[in-house]
């Protein structure tokens, strides 16, 4: 019998990868959007969810669970890029990063706990990112839900291991998707103290994206944690200098590594 597995956020980028992928592996896939109607070409079925509307999530998790009877893998992948320095950012926009980054991922997760509990078995994989495990400069308020989405993962992990549920999370790079496109950029305001070096970080950070690899490898790396006997809690994938990046943190002192970062984006 196929395993069932629901994407959030499968209707572009790094989830529509995954999605696709995992579909031609033979999962019995189901992706997630806020407006499916948008994507009458999707090769995988769209169901409606908007992960910062509880109702939404639980009528979402209710219909998968009616029509198949079971989900077995849970992608948490849905979230939302935002850039600009933390004093500019409107507390608005830090909300609404965190409501779809952080606070929404668990509540998808605390609605199908129950479903994976009742069937003794389901694996939850948090698509969290590299940015989650160091503060970059004008990306703060990403790198922080991202990274506390990181340290939930692990409290989650032991909380759900006596129902056979195992919980880990996935931590790519720069891959080229449209996110730069859909995150919230705070404007490089003309009278702003931060304009010259928001403004070039800014630049950097897109090209970034604009040259990052093929989001399939993301996909491959997905398929291979689900077929793995026992997954890691963490998993990172990117270009060689950004996972080394983690290692360089962990082992130099903290203004040694700051340096390094504040030389790599110009600063």
């Amino acid at each position: 019998m196929s395993k069932v597995v629901l994407v959030t956020g499968g209707s572009s980028g790094l989830g529509k990868a995954i999605a696709e992928y995992l579909q031609q592996k033979e999962f019995k896939v189901y992706g997630t959007s806020r407006n499916p109607d948008k994507y009458k070409n999707s090769k995988v079925v769209l169901l409606p969810l908007d992960v910062t509307d509880s109702e939404s999530i639980n009528a979402c998790i209710k219909s998968l669970t009616e029509k198949e009877g079971r989900i077995d893998i849970l992608i948490n992948n849905a979230g939302a890029g935002i850039t600009g320095p933390i004093e500019e950012i409107p507390y608005q926009e830090i909300l609404k990063n965190f409501e779809t980054n952080l606070f929404g991922p668990i509540e998808v997760i605390k609605s199908v706990l129950p479903v994976m509990r009742a069937q003794n078995s389901g694996l939850i994989i948090n698509v969290t990112s590299i940015a989650g495990y160091m503060g970059l400069p004008y990306r703060g308020i990403y790198s922080a839900s991202k990274g506390a989405l990181e340290l939930v993962t692990e409290a989650i992990s032991m909380e759900v291991k006596g129902f056979n549920i195992t919980v880990t999370n996935l931590a790519p790079g720069d891959f080229a998707t449209n996110i730069a496109a859909g995150r919230f950029h705070a404007p490089v305001l003309s009278n702003s103290p931060y304009k010259d070096s928001y403004g070039a970080t800014l630049q950097t950070m897109d090209s970034h994206v604009d040259e990052g690899s093929d989001p399939v490898e993301v996909a491959k790396k997905v398929y291979k944690i689900i077929n793995s006997k026992n997954p890691k809690i963490h998993y990172k994938i990117g270009a060689f200098m950004q996972k080394f990046s983690i290692v360089l943190k962990r082992i130099l002192p903290d203004r040694v590594y700051e340096k390094l970062l504040m030389n790599h984006y110009k600063l």
